[in-house]
């Protein structure tokens, strides 16, 4: 969904040496979204229904409903519940949470390296819940 990769603009701006060109060369990359409107934008390009996605996620219909209206902000734990429930890639769930303004998964924990595996093994909320619970971490 964005268009230069992330690794390719910090490098750039690394070496730019005046702001004001490195933002004008990359202003349609900068990622100025609301985080519902990056989730409906989500929907649209994989053609996934809102409904689905809310009760593959495991959270209650009326808050998934007003997280993607943008009238409820999602926590981080609900947005983890939603990219999975969107089968969304492990970069993908990245850059959803740099785009809401959360610490991205990190390995190096032991909650976030399952989180980690199960994305990246396809597994469900449920799934990764009960691997979770199974190494005594909080549930999503």
């Amino acid at each position: 969904m964005i268009k230069k990769p992330t690794d390719e603009m910090m490098d750039k701006l690394l070496k730019s040496n005046n702001i004001e060109e490195y933002i004008k060369e990359n202003q349609e990359n900068f990622v100025d979204l609301t985080i519902s409107q990056f989730l409906n934008e989500y929907l649209i390009a994989k053609d996934l229904k809102k409904s689905a996605v809310i009760k593959d996620a495991e959270i209650s219909e009326i808050f998934g409903f007003q997280v993607f209206s943008g009238t409820r902000n999602p926590s981080r734990n609900t947005l983890l519940s939603i990219c999975i429930a969107m089968k969304m890639s492990l970069e993908d769930v990245q850059a959803t949470l740099k785009i809401a303004e959360y610490a991205p998964l990190y390995p190096k924990t032991k909650r976030d390296s399952i989180i980690i595996w199960g994305i990246n093994n396809c597994k469900t909320v449920c799934e990764i819940n009960n691997e979770l619970y199974d190494n005594n971490e909080e549930t999503l």
